[in-house]
């Protein structure tokens, strides 16, 4: 991978930037709301997922979301040998590590706090870069990565976090997303969808195995779901997974990734928003001042202001236009 990766809950991978060089051009206008549809399609999976704990065991849940994808995508797509050896350590730590503890760790909290805390994936993945792959973090990004953990230390305080334990789950989750990040940028051309439907069918025995072991009644959870069970298996499946990671890949194709990857720190403020609106989630003093130093951290961490400057100027020239 040559240029910067990682969003929220997004894996860059190689083939979707091998030319990012290449597009470091503004967002057109409807290029911008598409981006935002996208971001406000992952904010509320946060929803979607909390719906879905309501009748379902989470890692139940994580599996039959995988078995979903999996159902739909892996008829369409293959595999080489070469790329199997990396799609198999990817099962345990994207999908099995990430989206497993999150959907373990959002059961006992609210939907807004579980993605902050999985935003952290994004400095994780910097400081992981630097221990094994020697690359230098500068001033900029020790800063923004010293915020989100600052911000981590305070929504400690909060009571939307009720054990230490569910801290450790949703942090564990973001290493998870941060390790994968680093598979992903040694491993050969995986086209995303490839990706998705591979982790998650991998993923289903060790998942399946989990919840068999630690979990009951899953089947009788199933039949007697309501409508939020299934829209929750559902739209994180379809509509956070398939739609709006195949939206963003083909983003991804014509822009640089460091310019959309800003954009894509909506994603925790729009899941506080919609966990607020929709599932009446408190606010607090410790969640909000948590969050922000979280989300500004991570935007400190990514953000270029030589970038921003050009982009500026380009997208200024764009409405001239």
């Amino acid at each position: 991978m040559e240029c910067d990766s990682i969003h929220s809950t997004f894996l860059v991978l190689p083939d979707a930037q091998a030319d990012c060089g290449f597009k470091d051009v503004a967002l057109a206008p409807r290029h911008q709301l598409l981006v935002i549809l996208i971001v406000s399609l992952w904010a509320f999976n946060s929803v979607a997922i909390k719906w879905g704990l309501q009748d379902l065991p989470p890692l139940f849940m994580t599996l039959m979301r995988f078995t979903v994808v999996s159902l739909l995508l892996i008829p369409f797509c293959r595999i080489r040998r070469e790329q199997l050896r990396y799609l198999m350590p990817l099962a345990f730590t994207f999908g099995f590590m990430h989206f497993s503890l999150l959907f373990l760790g959002t059961h006992y909290t609210d939907a807004g706090t579980s993605a902050i805390l999985v935003q952290l994936g994004t400095p994780f993945s910097m400081i992981l870069a630097m221990i094994f792959l020697q690359e230098r973090l500068s001033l900029q990004q020790v800063v923004g990565i010293t915020l989100s953990l600052a911000g981590v230390a305070v929504l400690t305080g909060s009571p939307t976090i009720p054990h230490w334990w569910v801290l450790c789950l949703l942090l564990t989750s973001a290493a998870g997303w941060a390790i994968s990040n680093l598979i992903v940028k040694k491993s050969p051309p995986i086209k995303p969808l490839t990706m998705t439907a591979w982790v998650s069918f991998l993923a289903l025995p060790l998942i399946g195995l989990s919840s068999l072991a630690l979990e009951h009644h899953q089947l009788l959870s199933l039949q007697q779901a309501s409508w939020r069970g299934w829209f929750g298996i559902f739209y994180s499946a379809l509509a956070s997974s398939v739609l709006a990671y195949s939206l963003w890949y083909g983003l991804i194709r014509k822009y640089n990734v460091n310019l959309l990857m800003p954009w894509s720190l909506l994603t925790p403020v729009l899941a506080v928003i919609f966990g607020v609106l929709v599932l009446g989630d408190g606010l607090n003093l410790f969640k909000v001042t948590g969050a922000s130093l979280v989300v500004f951290g991570t935007f400190v961490s990514v953000f270029s202001v030589r970038q921003a400057l050009v982009q500026i100027k380009k997208f200024g020239r764009l409405w001239v236009k």
